[in-house]
């Protein structure tokens, strides 16, 4: 009893015999491989598959494990029968007292204890066989004789009469117990592919997964630039508000400033009417000493003013844009650079430079020092001021860069020809007519200087960033400071005559650095 309900657990419920080759599916049932196989290709084009047993369904092929530990269950199950059914076959001669039987004969059709079978084998040269007592499967069943040859061809077992005549005649046959070492090698190969077959299906649940782990961080990358994205919309948003807030500010501005110019037109409008009333008045007068004699005749005073309307900055406005764009890249913590083929360093020079400055070695920060350094003396060196100039010059286009300021000492950040005097008073930048200047000087009041003319500034904030403009044909030089928001400070207009480089002017520790190329701007 105890057997029969292991055999019943060692079974499969798809062939209902005992386990071949069992393997489990992600449920937990076991089923034959064969077995389970086939089932779950007939489900092939089903929208899911599930297990024959429970039903649990899923929506992709079920992966099988082999159950080896099952497997030797089973193996040990099936061969533990085996011995038990031979243990109940008994020798057919022992009457008297029933002996179990060691062998049959195949022949005979009788099976036989160690004592009558060393008799039998003494009299007859007939095949054994483990004992059993089913004799029809070991006989062909046309000739009724020993089955002794294996047809591959056909894959069936055969007597020696089936070979000389019949539908197997001419086939290549073997001896049976050369068929079972053949099968002995098929059993290594079966095991061979399966062991690969197993890998590759491992292989197909690996693919399956990183498929799904592809899918899922796909979704999250969905997710992350669909936000990004709308971040992005939301700040450009905000951006472009800032743009036009500096659009209307500047329309603004304008209107407020044609406003005051129209009161004081239509001020001068009103006189101008009242003195030609007054006019006409005295030339109907017939009276010359009446005419003569009045006060309010001044024939000097009836010119217009010319008055100047401010316009739209537009490259502040450009500006504005700009820096809103970059802000909103950095926001984004994207790393980018303007893609502008024709932008060129700017440089300060070291033939120019005074001996008390500093220059890195990049050439781009230059700095004051108390500590004299060894310059060889060459005409285009400054020498009274602690000067410096840039390698570059610009001598027609448009043209953009940025600079920052110390916190300390006194500074000038501007521009100048090559002509400028390069020693006595005459060659500090801003106090000659080959220079133009924005500077913090020694009252700590910022100021744009040009031939030793001043005009006080007074930005709302402390200047660290200065952005420097120039239109050579249009005769245009603007400073903007690069705060939030960037504020417009001052613009020199004139008409240029030689090539300009940039320039700098340091005095008790302080110091500049260019902080970009420099962008051409097309028109």
């Amino acid at each position: 009893m105890a057997s029969t309900a292991l055999g019943e657990e060692l079974s499969c419920s798809i062939c209902l015999n005992l386990y071949t080759e069992p393997v489990s599916l992600k449920c937990g049932h076991n089923f034959c491989r064969d077995c389970i196989v086939t089932d779950l290709d007939t489900q092939e084009g089903t929208e899911v598959y599930s297990c024959p047993e429970c039903r649990e369904e899923d929506v992709e092929h079920q992966v099988m494990k082999k159950r080896r530990k099952l497997c030797n269950i089973v193996d040990k199950f099936r061969s533990t029968q085996q011995k038990e059914e031979k243990s109940e076959i008994l020798c057919t001669y022992c009457v008297d007292s029933p002996a179990a039987a060691v062998k049959t004969c195949l022949h005979c059709e009788t099976s036989m204890c160690d004592k009558h079978l060393t008799a039998h084998n003494k009299t007859v040269d007939h095949v054994l066989a483990e004992p059993t007592l089913s004799f029809s499967s070991k006989k062909c069943s046309i000739h009724k004789k020993l089955l002794e040859y294996y047809c591959p061809e056909d894959a069936v077992c055969l007597c020696a009469s089936c070979c000389l005549v019949g539908e197997h005649k001419g086939h290549e046959v073997e001896l049976l117990g050369e068929a079972l070492e053949k099968k002995e090698k098929l059993r290594n190969v079966l095991e061979t592919l399966t062991t690969t077959k197993e890998r590759t299906e491992k292989k197909i649940q690996n693919l399956q997964d990183q498929k799904r782990k592809a899918q899922e961080k796909a979704d999250d990358e969905k997710k992350r630039v669909t936000a990004l994205f709308e971040d992005i919309r939301r700040q450009l948003e905000v951006q472009e508000q800032r743009v036009l807030s500096e659009i209307s500010k500047q329309v603004e501005e304008v209107s407020l400033s044609v406003n005051d110019l129209i009161k004081q037109l239509e001020i001068q409008k009103d006189e101008l009417s009242r003195e030609i009333g007054h006019i006409e008045k005295l030339c109907n007068m017939t009276d010359p000493i009446t005419v003569l004699q009045d006060q309010e005749l001044n024939e000097g005073d009836q010119n217009v003013e010319e008055t100047s309307i401010r316009d739209l900055d537009d490259f502040m406005i450009s500006l504005v844009l700009h820096k809103s764009i970059t802000d909103l890249i950095t926001n984004m913590q994207f790393q980018t650079h303007f893609n502008i083929q024709e932008k060129t360093d700017l440089l300060l020079d070291n033939k120019t430079a005074n001996i008390f400055l500093d220059l890195s070695d990049d050439l781009r920060t230059a700095s004051d020092t108390k500590k004299e350094i060894y310059r060889p003396l060459l005409p285009q060196r400054f020498t009274f001021y602690t000067q410096v100039m840039s390698m570059e010059s610009f001598s027609h286009g448009r043209h953009y860069w940025e600079v920052e300021v110390g916190d300390c000492g006194y500074w000038d950040v501007g521009v100048c020809y090559p002509s400028i005097e390069r020693d006595g008073e005459e060659s500090s930048i801003g106090y000659n007519n080959k220079s133009w200047s924005f500077c913090i000087d020694e009252n700590n009041e910022y100021a744009f200087l040009h031939d030793s003319q001043k005009q006080v500034s007074y930005p709302e904030s402390l200047v660290k960033r200065l952005g420097l403009y120039l239109d050579y044909e249009g005769g245009r030089l603007s400073f903007y400071q690069l705060s939030d928001p960037i504020r417009h400070l001052h613009t020199f207009t004139t008409t240029f005559t030689e090539p300009l480089h940039a320039a700098f002017y340091l005095i008790y520790g302080a110091w500049v650095k260019i902080v970009s190329p420099v962008f051409p701007i097309k028109p």
